[in-house]
Formats: C-alpha cells, sequence, structure tokens
C-alpha cells in the first residue's frame, strides 16, 4: 500500500513500539494498516528496533507477524498520551502510599516529569493532584476523567447528572481533580448556588456538549487536598478539625504514640503525657479523651470540659438505666 505520509524515522520507531507493546501478537497486515505505512516499511523498522536492543519475535508465512518478547535487559519504553499519564498517576499513588517501593516511585517520577511534553506535564500534574492515602479504590470510567480534566484545562463547565438526587442536569466549574482513601473527587465553583461544592466522580453522567467559559478562580485556602480533607471534617479549607483541645493523660507517651492520630504528644516531667486532639464535635472529642482508660485531668478549653461532663451525665444515666 502506499504511504500517505512520511514521518522521520523516529516517530514512526516509537510509534511502532508503541503499539507492538499494547497487545501480545500483531500481524504485518495490522501494523501497517494502524501505522498506515506498507509491510515493507514495518519490516525495515523492526530490523532497526532489533539494532536498538528490542527482542522482537516473527513468524513467517500468510499469517506471519510480530510479537515483542521480555528482553534480558530494560530497553527504552515509549507510551502515547494517555498511558503517560497514566503512569504519572500511578506513580504519585505509590510514591504517596509509603512502603519499600515509595522511593523508587518518586524518583521515576521526578525522571517522567521532566521527560514529558509541557502539556502532559500539566494533564499529569492535574490528575495526581497531591493523592490522600489510598485504599479501597472505586473504580471510575478513565473517559470520564479525561473529559473532566479536558474540561479544567479547558476552563469550560461541565453538565453532568448526579446518581442518587432528582431534578434537572447540574453545572459546574470544574476546578481540581482530587483522589482521596480510593475515590476521585472533583472539585468545583457552582454558579447557581455561589460556592463550592465537592462531586464523587463516580457518581457523575456526564453531559456529552460542550459548556460555557469561565473565569478561572482562586480556592479557598490555595490547596485542593487540605481543602477537600476541611469539608470532610466539617472544618474549613485550612483541613483542621473544627473542634480542638487537650488534656494531661496519666501514660507515658509511648504507650499513647499509637492510638492519637494525627494528634500530638508531650511528655511531662511528672510521667503523664499532654495530647492534643481534634474531632468533628465537642462530644465527639470528649468520646476521643475518654477512650485511653486512663486518669485524665487538665482538659482545655472550656467547651471541652463541659463536653466531658455532658458525657460523664450520659454514662451515669445510662449505667442507672
Amino acid at each position: 500500500m502506499p504511504e500517505t505520509s512520511a514521518p522521520s524515522t523516529s516517530r514512526r520507531l516509537l510509534s511502532l513500539l508503541t503499539v507492538l507493546q499494547s497487545r501480545r501478537d500483531w500481524s504485518a497486515a495490522a501494523l501497517a494498516g494502524r501505522l498506515d505505512v506498507s509491510e515493507r516499511t514495518i519490516r525495515r523498522d523492526v530490523d532497526r528496533l532489533r539494532e536498538l536492543g528490542y527482542d522482537i519475535d516473527a513468524t513467517r508465512g500468510p499469517a506471519g507477524g510480530y510479537r515483542l518478547r521480555a528482553g534480558a535487559h530494560l530497553p527504552p519504553v515509549a507510551f502515547d498520551a494517555d498511558q503517560a499519564v497514566a503512569v504519572a498517576v500511578a506513580l504519585r499513588v505509590a510514591a504517596s502510599a509509603g512502603g519499600p517501593l515509595a522511593d523508587a516511585a518518586d524518583e521515576a517520577l521526578s525522571v517522567l516529569s521532566r521527560l514529558l511534553p509541557a502539556p502532559l506535564g500539566r494533564r499529569a500534574q492535574r490528575f495526581a493532584v497531591e493523592v490522600i492515602a489510598p485504599a479501597g479504590a472505586v473504580g471510575v470510567d478513565p473517559s470520564v476523567l479525561g473529559a473532566i480534566e479536558a474540561a479544567i484545562e479547558a476552563a469550560e463547565e461541565v453538565r453532568f447528572d448526579y446518581s442518587g438526587s432528582e431534578g434537572p442536569a447540574r453545572v459546574t466549574e470544574p476546578h481540581h481533580l482530587v483522589w482521596s482513601s480510593g475515590r476521585w473527587y472533583l472539585i468545583g465553583f457552582t454558579p447557581e448556588r455561589a460556592d463550592w461544592r465537592i462531586y464523587r466522580v463516580d457518581r457523575m453522567t456526564l453531559k456529552t456538549h460542550r459548556g460555557r467559559p469561565f473565569p478561572r478562580r482562586a480556592l479557598p485556602g490555595g490547596d485542593p487536598v487540605r481543602y477537600l480533607e476541611g469539608r470532610f471534617r466539617g472544618g474549613d479549607a485550612t483541613g483542621r478539625w473544627p473542634c480542638r483541645g487537650e488534656i494531661v493523660v496519666a501514660a507515658e507517651r509511648d504507650d499513647l504514640a499509637p492510638y492519637v492520630g494525627d494528634g500530638s504528644l508531650l511528655a511531662t516531667d511528672d510521667g503523664r503525657t499532654r495530647v492534643s486532639l481534634g474531632s468533628w464535635s465537642w462530644g465527639a472529642l470528649a468520646a476521643e479523651c475518654l477512650r485511653f482508660d486512663r486518669p485524665i485531668a487538665d482538659a482545655r478549653p472550656d467547651a471541652l470540659r463541659a463536653a466531658l461532663v455532658e458525657a460523664a451525665r450520659r454514662a451515669e444515666a445510662a449505667a442507672a438505666s
């Protein structure tokens, strides 16, 4: 077949390598059709890839084709745009999750980020906006993530139906995609309410047509991750708990360390520990203070002391009944 274009050899080789990596076996005719070149060009380019160290098997005959095998060493790997973004997001997840490969994942992400063209680098950064501890991931159609990311990049509204709610389609100005505890969330400004809203992406069914352009806005606090954490906790854009207090617990600091979560500990001179904790309400904070099963004292502030008195009253009433 005649070749309809004449891309550079290097670009053509990278395209061929990307296609060969995508599945186990390819016929020469299928490769030629996929890359819009002749089968003769495919044969020449396969030979060039072999010279570069890629182990490519060939089978002869009418049904002959090519297979890229794992080699004895790691050769260069080629990705298309979507694959490169997916790898960058996966590396960010691995680097943020900790464990023995966290440092290697962070180094690999640095290498990939330097090599990505600027538009892909922005896409990867947008997708992987500071990951929060992944766990029990909920599946999301990659095309939905891609459409939202494209709308963020173009500063265009998205229209969507939201499962579990009735009424007309919703409209929001998308600003940030954030991965948190196994789910993707969209942080957007909703003009109808003149306020910021958070949407679970797995509950969104996007409308197909493009939305209107909008002016970019500054997220309160400036940090999407802290903003999401703060909203989850019922607090503000800083990510802090809305109710914070402290107590002194009759226990050594090391004995309490495994049980304080994101709280802080300060050893006192008499062998006790001052514990600072946060929660979504004063009642919940009082319950947190009582779970240590050790004598406590010097509760601060007054709101926490009042919550402890109320917790004691309710416990006494429950015991009496």
